[in-house]
């Protein structure tokens, strides 16, 4: 497998109807990963804009005080259903999700707001930076997908199609982006972090912090009170990110996959983990709505044409 589209053709054989988990198992861990971890890292920032949801995680203190560990165990949880699919191992990290869910009232809106950014936000990326934009089945597949994770946590009103998703994406943040002092701490805390892995911890802070401020669209940066970089940085900034994909398409296709679990940026478990123990542990009884379900439904999704 040589050729730099020969993953793309593997992909194109496949059903992104039927084949939706194995399509997203070779998009995130062989064609994509460092792109699609980079988008689904702006994704989050996205929803600390929404006040209902910034609010939220800054009152739980889990990514002000202890934003290493909650940024392991979002990345270990969801890649922990990629890796396995929406069984056994897979099955225990979405009941593991919506354990810590529970505990907690939010709305079906910021859930359906947060599940549509994760298919939205790496399709524009790589509309913006990849080395190649996603192909229409690789869209489809990221739909399915992420309804039926949806699915699994009881979400109402998933949509069928991607486009559908990227509608309820922007309608959503038109109503509902706006400044909180708790999203902006959240916000505040997750740029931090950022700066210490590598190779970012070898440039100025405040670099890193004026890059990540550059890729970010104005309504986000304007809900977190930002001010925004010269124009000239953020240009800089997108046309390093593009020339960076320019440069990867003459690179032979990856052959061994990229765990997140793998990474260096992944410290709190250097004796390996259990993703049942992975999380927040809440004291009390969870908050009575019928948002989630920790029991896996059993009948299979349908996912309508796209």
């Amino acid at each position: 497998m040589s050729s730099r589209y020969a993953r793309l053709r593997e992909i194109e054989q496949l059903d992104p109807h039927t084949d939706y988990v194995e399509i997203n198992r070779l998009m995130t861990l062989y064609e994509f990963p460092w792109d699609i971890n980079q988008a689904l890292s702006f994704a989050l920032f996205r929803t600390y804009a929404v006040p209902t949801i910034g609010k939220l995680l800054a009152e739980t203190g889990e990514f002000t005080e202890r934003v290493q560990k909650r940024y392991d165990d979002t990345g270990l949880i969801l890649e922990a259903v990629l890796e396995h699919g929406f069984q056994g191992t897979g099955t225990d990290a979405i009941r593991r999700m919506n354990q810590m869910h529970r505990s907690y009232p939010i709305s079906n809106g910021d859930l359906l707001y947060t599940l549509s950014t994760f298919v939205v936000s790496p399709i524009r990326w790589m509309d913006a930076y990849g080395w190649r934009p996603f192909s229409e089945t690789e869209k489809v597949a990221s739909a399915n997908y992420y309804r039926e994770l949806g699915r699994h946590m009881g979400i109402k009103g998933i949509p069928d199609t991607w486009q559908e998703f990227c509608t309820i994406h922007d309608e959503y943040e038109r109503a509902h982006f706006a400044f909180d002092p708790g999203g902006r701490a959240v916000a505040d805390s997750t740029l931090a972090l950022l700066c210490t892995f590598p190779p970012n911890d070898k440039a100025p802070a405040a670099l890193i912090d004026a890059f990540s401020r550059s890729l970010m669209d104005a309504p986000l940066r304007e809900a977190f009170r930002y001010p925004a970089p010269p124009r000239w940085f953020q240009a800089l900034s997108r046309g390093a990110l593009r020339a960076r994909g320019r440069l990867l398409r003459r690179f032979p296709v990856r052959t061994r996959p990229h765990f997140v679990k793998d990474s260096p940026n992944i410290r709190s478990y250097p004796n390996g983990y259990d993703v049942r123990q992975l999380g927040t542990f809440p004291r009390g009884c969870p908050v009575p709505h019928d948002t989630y379900s920790d029991r896996v439904n059993s009948s299979p999704v349908t996912p309508s044409a796209t």
